[in-house]
């Protein structure tokens, strides 16, 4: 399979999106149509980590206090399932490999 996890707001994913061939990607828009429990679980069967998954960057991250709690796997996959701003991306899958942020190393 290939898919990317992006959101259409996002100016880093905008950028990737333009520089690669997304020709045969299935492209999923996380604000509008978000993730959900199976589609997480197979990105965790890739990536082996929640955590790996879970963006710091976002400003709820800050709002919520996260920083001083011990957070677990089982904690970053609900804060992921419960709200799309803590989905890393974009979230490339091509095929069996991943592709977690905007590292251009890894992505270009």
């Amino acid at each position: 399979m290939k898919k990317i996890y992006y959101l259409k707001t996002c100016d880093t994913c905008r950028r990737i999106l333009k520089e690669m061939d997304i020709t045969n990607y299935i492209l999923q828009e996380i604000k509008t149509e978000p993730i959900t429990v199976k589609q997480l679980d197979e990105l965790f069967s890739l990536t082996k980590s929640y955590e790996v998954l879970f963006s710091r960057r976002a400003k709820k991250y800050k709002q919520m206090d996260l920083k001083n709690q011990n957070l677990t796997e089982k904690d970053y996959r609900q804060l992921i399932l419960d709200e799309y701003t803590f989905l890393k991306r974009p979230v490339i899958i091509n095929e069996n490999e991943v592709f977690v942020g905007s590292n251009k190393k890894k992505v270009v």
